[in-house]
């Protein structure tokens, strides 16, 4: 005899699929996952997204960062049935878009990324930071980027792009 009241639906067991629907990089998806799933593992391996890198699978180093309804989420660290109904975008999505071209552009001109693991997350993270903030200041781009760990450049190049970009969208939207 199980502990739920009548009507309450019972919950899915560890080896029951099911079939969560999202919008991902602006196209409504559906995928039938495990509830143990996590969202960059179906990522990667169902829609074959592998911007989304796996490292620490903690949720510390950042590298499977994507944006979940706006915000910046370790994709380790969220079960896909957490994503039903959400707006889901990858890295593959804002480079898609365009949106971030100038931001990728100031990366290869400050070489921000050398083995490329780290990068995507980064990239997300820098676009949500300068999607609020149009002026951050070096401590605050360094204190955005705090949790995405890099072992090659040192950060220091990284805050250079971001730094770099935020300048230049500014110029742009004062028509310097």
């Amino acid at each position: 005899m199980n502990n739920l009241s009548a009507g309450e639906p019972t919950p899915v067991e560890a080896n029951e699929r099911a079939v969560v629907a999202f919008t991902l990089n602006g196209a409504s998806v559906q995928a039938d996952v495990l509830p143990r799933q996590h969202l960059a593992d179906v990522l990667r391996q169902v829609f074959r997204l592998t911007g989304t890198h796996i490292g620490c699978e903690q949720g510390v180093c950042g590298a499977c960062g994507i944006l979940v309804d706006g915000l910046v989420v370790r994709g380790c660290l969220m079960l896909a049935i957490q994503a039903d109904g959400c707006d889901i975008v990858t890295i593959e999505g804002l480079t898609d878009s365009h949106i971030i071209d100038d931001l990728q552009e100031a990366f290869v001109q400050r070489n921000a990324l050398q083995c490329g693991f780290c990068t995507p997350g980064m990239l997300l993270t820098a676009h949500e930071l300068l999607k609020h903030e149009h002026a951050p200041d070096r401590a605050r781009i360094r204190e955005t980027i705090s949790g995405n760990l890099c072992r090659c450049t040192g950060y220091h190049a990284i805050v250079d792009a971001v730094e770099r970009t935020a300048r230049a969208r500014r110029e742009a939207r004062n028509g310097s």
